[in-house]
């Protein structure tokens, strides 16, 4: 094949593959391998650790799908705290919500914020809004450290590997539990259930043990492995398939829309097993 590619393996024998125009960035920050690449099909593309975390193509679906299903089921959400996503999708699809004063995002890799700022500035773009509160930190132990201070805790991490590996253990959900004020919800990416399936179950157990109401929810990302992606969330009061349709806000999104709410926690059967 002419050009060059790059290749993300996803298991010892499968792996998806990106044409690439050119490099614009590579880096071994204090934490991991940064690579910011321009490609033909996805635009400019983060890597991290030789891992796809976002591309300008179908950043929204990822960054709209850990935002709205949990501000939508909390009534009155007003202090949101997002631990990872240096890129700022998150956080730019938080301030969509008008209730929301602060949102202060605690990413533990500044190169990350620094290169999104540059090279994805339409995911990037609020990172200075005035109601965003940016932390370069540890996000384990900022939750540790916070105590009924949060309506909305979003878990934006990379896969269970590397600085990302404690954001997946149950003592990680506990803090949260604690860092959420007494009607909190939290919600964390999960990976997909091709080929992480035992990751799912786990998470979902130890969410389970912890919280009163615990659902998990799909999207479609192309950019991810298998494309099918898994999202779990955690209430202790609000349940979002409680959620009146009528009471969503019909925000800018382009993936999720007030049908697409309760749709998504419609899931197929093998991966409905893995979380019962």
């Amino acid at each position: 094949m002419a050009g060059l590619w790059f290749t993300e393996k996803q298991t010892e024998n499968f792996g998806i593959t990106i044409k690439i125009n050119k490099t614009l960035h590579t880096e071994q920050t204090e934490f991991q391998k940064l690579d910011m690449v321009e490609t033909e099909e996805f635009g400019n593309m983060l890597l991290l650790d030789g891992m796809v975390m976002t591309s300008q193509v179908d950043e929204f679906v990822y960054h709209e799908m850990v935002a709205h299903p949990a501000l939508h089921t909390h009534p009155n959400p007003k202090t949101v705290l997002v631990v990872g996503g240096g890129d700022g999708g998150v956080i730019r699809e938080v301030l969509k919500h008008e209730s929301v004063e602060k949102a202060v995002l605690v990413e533990i890799d500044g190169k990350v914020i620094e290169y999104s700022k540059k090279y994805l500035p339409e995911i990037a773009g609020e990172l200075d809004n005035p109601r965003v509160e940016v932390k370069v930190d540890d996000g384990f132990m900022h939750i540790i450290k916070s105590k009924d201070l949060y309506d909305v805790i979003m878990v934006d991490s990379t896969e269970p590997v590397g600085p990302a590996a404690p954001l997946f253990e149950r003592g990680f959900y506990q803090g949260i539990f604690e860092a959420l004020k007494e009607d909190g919800i939290f919600v964390a990416q999960t990976d997909n259930p091709w080929f992480k399936a035992d990751l799912i179950q786990k998470v979902n157990k130890d969410v389970r043990e912890i919280f009163p109401i615990t659902r998990t929810y799909i999207a479609n990302i192309p950019t991810y492995p298998s494309g099918m992606w898994t999202f779990t969330l955690g209430s202790k009061k609000h349940d979002p398939l409680n959620v009146n349709e009528a009471d969503i806000k019909d925000l800018p999104t382009k993936y999720y829309s007030p049908e697409l709410h309760h749709a998504s926690f419609k899931l197929p059967k093998f991966v409905k097993a893995l979380v019962e």
